[in-house]
């Protein structure tokens, strides 16, 4: 399958919402399941465009997933610090996994931060049980940061959050 990543358009917000809200719910790592509040930010890629970039995997004429592109901080980063970009709310389509869309959109956020002057390092948070997404990130050469490891949730204490980081 030939995959073209490229920036997200309005009319794709929807599709790109439901697959990563899809995933999420899926891979089980929603700890509230379907009624987790974090769906609805999953679901807002107007809103994460509006703050960042967002890019879409395109292949055989429909959306296969995205990825959130936060460039040097911004309100979306959460773990980035002065010089690093961070990556977000990485999704495939259960129909596109293991066919290179999710590598293709990690690639993406790599090659734009190396385009983005002042950034030295790309970072990530990602669960403990997200294990094919760890051996993607650690193909590409990213490497894990655990004294960078966070909960999202601090009144909820089996939630942390692994990081992983680019130098570039």
């Amino acid at each position: 399958m030939d995959i073209t990543i490229r920036p997200a358009v309005p009319e794709e917000y929807g599709t790109l919402g439901g697959i990563t809200a899809w995933a999420y719910l899926r891979d089980g790592l929603l700890d509230f399941g379907k009624d987790d509040a974090y769906l609805g930010v999953l679901r807002d890629v107007a809103g994460r465009a509006a703050a960042a970039e967002v890019s879409v995997a395109v292949g055989d004429g429909r959306v296969l997933g995205g990825v959130t592109f936060v460039p040097t901080g911004g309100p979306l980063a959460d773990i980035a610090r002065s010089g690093e970009a961070e990556i977000r709310m990485l999704a495939v389509a259960a129909e596109a996994r293991g066919r290179g869309a999710g590598e293709a959109l990690v690639r993406r956020c790599v090659d734009r931060a190396r385009a983005t002057p002042g950034c030295v390092r790309v970072v990530l948070s990602t669960q403990r049980t997200m294990r094919a997404a760890h051996r993607l990130y650690e193909r590409i050469g990213f490497t894990r940061t655990p004294e960078r490891d966070w909960n999202p949730l601090p009144d909820v204490d089996d939630i942390m959050l692994i990081t992983y980081q680019l130098t570039l």
